[in-house]
């Protein structure tokens, strides 16, 4: 996951947020230790030296997002995808979701970064993502 350390580093500023960190916290970690702000999220609490704040992304407290330049998840359950990218359009921050192995994302920029594979939502995308959705 290096390789979207790197990414997410060289691309983007100031506050991310990570969702659903579950016990994997090693990107959190690595962007952390390089001066970003990492604002990390789980339904679930969990245990960790880091601070995660438990909220629902399908139900969220947009003060915990607010202002971010960045939300990502890495391998989270089909069902959340589209909470997580609604809510990125709705704060106007991009998403990035790194699948769980083959899966397909619809909308999103299939990015082949070094060894790192995810797919990045842009908020312009989003945008045109959503206003598709309301044309009949």
């Amino acid at each position: 996951m290096r390789d979207l350390i790197e990414f997410i580093s060289r691309k983007y500023c100031g506050k991310i947020v990570e969702i659903g960190v579950g016990r994997y916290q090693d990107v959190a970690r690595g962007l952390i230790k390089l001066g970003f702000n990492v604002v990390l999220t789980d339904v679930r609490q969990i245990q960790s030296d880091l601070k995660i704040i438990t909220d629902d992304v399908c139900n969220p407290r947009f003060d915990i997002y607010r202002g971010a330049t960045l939300l990502y998840s890495i391998r989270p359950p089909y069902e959340i995808q589209g909470c997580i990218l609604s809510l990125a359009r709705k704060i106007g921050s991009d998403a990035i979701i790194v699948p769980l192995k083959n899966e397909i994302i619809n909308g999103g920029e299939l990015v082949n970064y070094k060894s790192a594979r995810f797919y990045l939502f842009t908020r312009q995308s989003l945008q045109a993502l959503s206003e598709g959705l309301r044309t009949p």
